[in-house]
C-alpha cells in the first residue's frame, strides 16, 4: 500500500514542480526582462475636424520615476527624435522623493516642444510598501498617511523650463505648427480630485474657436464619469493613463484589472469611447513605469504612444 501511494503521488509532485518552474520563469521574465523592454506604440485615428492639420502626439504616462532608473530615463530622452508636434503627459511621473532628478534627465530634450500635463496621485503622494495581491482585488484605496512629494517643483519644471501647460481642472489653447489646438483636462479622478464642473467656463474663457480647431480631453485616470463628461464637452479625442495596461496580463487575454471602472478591453491602447450620440477615439497608455514596490511587467511592455490624429473623412 505504501508503494502504491508513493507511485500515485509521483505525478502530482511532477505537476507541482512544473507549475513552480513556470511561475519562477514568469517572475524572472517579468521582473528581470520585460519591464525593461521599452517600446513605442504607433497608432492613428480619424478624429479631427475637417480642415485641421494632422497632429502627431507623443503620449507619455506613468513613469513612476526613481533617480536610479537610468535605462528608462535614456529611453524617454530618445523619444525626442520622433519629433512630435505635441506632448501629452497623463501623470504619475514621480515614483520616489527624488524622482524629479530622473524626470529632469529624461525630459530635458523635450524643451520647446508644445506640451500639456495633468497629475496622477503619485505626483503628489510618494509610494508605500503594500501587498501586491491587493491590486487584483479592485481599484486601490487612498493612502492613509502619504509621504507628500514636491509637486510644485515638478510643475515649475514642466511649465517654466519645458514650456508645457498645466491642464489640471482647466483648459488651454496652444499653437501647434501654426494652428490652434484647444485642450482641457482634470486632476486625478482616482482620488476624486477632478472638477468637471469648472471646465465649461474654462473652455469658454479661451474665446471663439474656428470649425477646424481640434479639441482634446486629457485625464490621468480614465473613469467612465470623466470620459462621458469629456464627450459632452466636445472632445474630438481623449487621452488617459493610470491603468498600466493591467501591468501583469494574461497572454492572449490581456488585462485582468484596470484599477478603475473602464472596461478591461479598453485598459490599454486605442479604442472608441461612445456616450450619447457621439463616439471619439480614446487612447489609454500602458505607461512606461511601475511602483518601486512592484517592479514587474508581464505580457504588458512599458510603452509610449505616438498617436497621429487626422481629419475625419
Amino acid at each position: 500500500m505504501q508503494v502504491g501511494a508513493s507511485r500515485a503521488a509521483h505525478p502530482a509532485l511532477i505537476a507541482l514542480g512544473a507549475v513552480g518552474a513556470v511561475g519562477a520563469a514568469a517572475a524572472i521574465w517579468g521582473i528581470g526582462i520585460e519591464r525593461y523592454l521599452f517600446t513605442v506604440r504607433e497608432v492613428s485615428a480619424e478624429a479631427l475636424p475637417t480642415g485641421a492639420a494632422p497632429l502627431r502626439i507623443l503620449h507619455l504616462s506613468d513613469a513612476h520615476m526613481a533617480p536610479w532608473q537610468h535605462r528608462k530615463q535614456d529611453w524617454l530622452a530618445s523619444l525626442a527624435d520622433l519629433e512630435p508636434d505635441l506632448i501629452v503627459n497623463t501623470g504619475d511621473n514621480l515614483g520616489h522623493e527624488e524622482g524629479l532628478q530622473g524626470i529632469r534627465r529624461a525630459f530635458a530634450p523635450f524643451a520647446g516642444i508644445p506640451g500639456v500635463f495633468v497629475h496622477g496621485s503619485n505626483d503628489v503622494n510618494g509610494p508605500s510598501p503594500r501587498n501586491p495581491l491587493r491590486y487584483f482585488s479592485g481599484p486601490s484605496q487612498k493612502h492613509r498617511e502619504p509621504t507628500l512629494l514636491d509637486t510644485a517643483a515638478m510643475d515649475r519644471y514642466f511649465t517654466d523650463e519645458l514650456g508645457w501647460a498645466d491642464l489640471n481642472n482647466t483648459a488651454t489653447r496652444l499653437t501647434v505648427r501654426g494652428a490652434a489646438v484647444d485642450l482641457f483636462g482634470v486632476d486625478d479622478a482616482h482620488r476624486d480630485w477632478e472638477r468637471l464642473d469648472v471646465l465649461p467656463a474654462a473652455l469658454e474663457a479661451l474665446g471663439p474657436r474656428t470649425d477646424a480647431t481640434p479639441v482634446l480631453g486629457v485625464t490621468h485616470a480614465p473613469y467612465q464619469r470623466v470620459l462621458n463628461g469629456f464627450v459632452d464637452l466636445g472632445a474630438d479625442a481623449i487621452l488617459g493613463g493610470h491603468t498600466h495596461g493591467g501591468q501583469v496580463c494574461l497572454p492572449g487575454f490581456g488585462a485582468i484589472v484596470a484599477n478603475c471602472d473602464i472596461p478591461l478591453k479598453q485598459a490599454k491602447g486605442l479604442s472608441t469611447w461612445t456616450h450619447g450620440d457621439r463616439s471619439v477615439p480614446l487612447n489609454v497608455s500602458a505607461g512606461c513605469g511601475h511602483s518601486i514596490y512592484a517592479p514587474v511587467r508581464f505580457a504588458c511592455r512599458p510603452e509610449a504612444t505616438l498617436l497621429t490624429l487626422t481629419p475625419r473623412a
